[in-house]
């Protein structure tokens, strides 16, 4: 399946573009300029802080791709790893340490070595629901091992049919040659 250049500036960042220009409207019309700066400059505090993560997530997203080989990543968990790719990468997003800023990266860089969007949605799905890190550091002590236990007993579904879904989907849109 042949991917489709992306451009920088596409619907999903108009959207969120408008979204923030029209909060920012309200709240220096509901609060003043004095709260407009200081919300303002509390973002762009965050934004500063978060923008060497976001670098170096980048980066090792890059150099990951380079330690593994295409035709590995695509044997593994390309278009035609089938039932067992989805599996890989369930497996791979549960144990992928880090943050969003570390385990997004690295999906897309695997798209672009070879992973199809399939396998790429299991592993950040499973990311998202089945990280131990997560359970050992905030389930485990707020919930208890009875609730951590029965959602890792559910959970491990879930990645597999977002996975299985993905593919279909992509697989249709890539069909009629609609840009995803």
């Amino acid at each position: 399946m042949a991917r489709l250049k992306r451009k920088p500036f596409d619907w999903s960042t108009a959207v969120i573009t408008v979204c923030m220009v029209a909060a920012a409207i309200v709240v220096y019309l509901r609060d003043g300029s004095a709260r407009f700066a200081a919300v303002f400059y509390n973002d762009a505090s965050i934004f500063i802080d978060i923008l060497p993560k976001m670098a170096a997530g980048c980066m090792i997203g890059v150099f990951s791709t380079l330690l593994i080989p295409r035709e590995v990543v695509a044997r593994w968990v390309g278009a035609e790893s089938g039932f067992a790719g989805l599996l890989i990468a369930t497996f791979a997003g549960a144990v992928m340490p880090g943050g969003p800023v570390t385990v997004y990266p690295v999906a897309g860089a695997f798209l672009a070595v070879g992973a199809d969007v399939g396998a790429a949605l299991a592993f950040v799905t499973s990311w998202t629901l089945l990280g131990y890190a997560r359970a050992l550091v905030w389930e485990l002590p707020f919930f208890g091992p009875d609730f951590v236990l029965w959602r890792m007993a559910i959970a491990p579904l879930f990645p597999i049919f977002v996975g299985f879904f993905g593919r279909l989907v992509a697989q249709l849109v890539m069909s009629r040659g609609v840009r995803p």
